[in-house]
């Protein structure tokens, strides 16, 4: 899996919209869509609130960790 999958899947299992999310990064709801899609990545800063956020390390939110 790569990220914008991984963002997607952590996303929905919250119960998070893309709006609430952009709410909680500061970002427009248009970034976290771009961001879902692979056409953005995220800063350092901004991966690390997502990680928080979903409570997850860095590396499960990259897919350099098994998911289960």
């Amino acid at each position: 899996m790569n990220f914008a999958k991984n963002l997607r899947m952590f996303r929905k299992q919250k119960k998070i919209s893309q709006m609430m999310l952009a709410d909680s990064l500061g970002v427009s709801q248009r970034t976290v869509s771009h961001y879902e899609n692979g056409t953005s990545e995220p800063s350092l800063q901004t991966l690390c609130k997502l990680a928080d956020i979903f409570d997850i390390t860095t590396d499960e939110l990259l897919g350099y960790k098994k998911i289960i």
